[in-house]
C-alpha cells in the first residue's frame, strides 16, 4: 500500500546564499495493508520529512512514493488532493482548522468529503469524540478554543473518521493520560483489523510496542551515514 523507493530530499537556504542541505538519500521502505510500521531516529533524523513527502507537503528531489498506486513523487496536485481525501489519512501533532467550525463538524468533515451521507458522519464523529473522552457539551464548540490535549483528541477523532487504507502517525499518543492512551491504541489496533497500512512515529516505546509490527531507523537514509 506505502512503498518508498530510494527517495532523496535536500533543502535550499535561500537566505544564506542559496546553500543546499541534503538530509535524506536513498530512503526507502514499504508497509503491507494491515501492517504497522514505526519510524525511528535521534531527533533531526528526517522522521517528519519523510512523513511530509510521502503525504506530499515536500517535493522529493529523486525516486518513487508509491500509495495506493499514485507515485506522490511525480502526481499533480490534484491528485494529490484526491489522495489525501480518499486513501491516505494523517495524523498530525497539531490540530489545524478553520476557526468557528464546531468540533463535531470538523471530526466529520472527513467522512463528508468522501461522500458520505452527513447523518452517518456525524454519527461516526460523536461515536468517537465520545471515546476520546471529549465532553458533550464541547461538540458545538470550535476546538481552537481547546486546551492542548483535547485538540489534539479531536485531530486524532478527525484522523480515524474515515476508513483510510492508509495512514501517517505523528505522535499520536504524545501527551496523552493512560487512558485515552490505550483509546488510541485500539483505533491503531481496528485500523489494522480492517487492513490499513499505518506509518508513525512514536517516541511513546510503549506504545510503539503494542501496536507496531517492526521499526524502520531513518538513520539508515541520513546522507553520509552507513546504514
Amino acid at each position: 500500500m506505502i512503498r518508498v523507493s530510494d527517495v532523496s530530499k535536500s533543502f535550499v537556504l535561500h537566505n544564506q546564499g542559496g546553500a543546499v542541505i541534503p538530509v535524506m538519500a536513498g530512503a526507502r521502505l514499504r508497509v503491507a495493508a494491515g501492517e504497522c510500521v514505526a519510524l525511528t531516529g535521534e531527533s533531526g533524523a528526517g522522521k517528519s520529512t519523510l512523513m511530509r513527502m510521502i503525504y506530499g507537503n515536500y517535493l522529493a528531489a529523486s525516486g518513487a512514493i508509491e500509495v495506493g498506486g499514485l507515485d506522490v513523487a511525480r502526481a499533480t496536485p490534484r491528485e494529490i488532493l484526491a489522495l489525501r481525501r480518499e486513501v491516505l489519512g494523517y495524523v498530525s501533532q497539531f490540530l489545524r482548522v478553520v476557526p468557528r467550525v464546531p468540533t463535531l463538524e470538523v471530526v466529520a468533515e472527513p467522512l463528508l468529503a468522501a461522500g458520505g451521507a452527513r447523518a452517518a458522519a456525524l454519527e461516526r464523529a460523536e461515536e468517537l469524540l465520545a471515546r476520546l473522552n471529549i465532553p458533550r457539551a464541547l461538540w458545538e464548540l470550535s476546538p481552537t478554543t481547546f486546551s492542548g490535549g483535547e485538540q489534539q483528541r479531536v485531530n486524532i477523532a478527525r484522523g480515524f473518521a474515515h476508513a483510510y487504507p492508509a495512514l501517517l502517525l505523528d505522535e499520536p499518543t504524545a501527551s496523552l493520560d493512560a487512558a485515552n492512551r490505550d483509546v488510541v491504541l485500539e483505533l491503531i489496533r481496528e485500523a489494522k483489523a480492517r487492513g490499513a497500512a499505518i506509518l508513525g512515529i512514536f517516541h511513546d516505546a510503549e506504545a510503539r510496542a503494542a501496536v507496531c509490527d517492526r521499526e524502520v531507523d531513518v538513520i539508515a537514509f541520513t546522507p553520509g551515514v552507513a546504514a
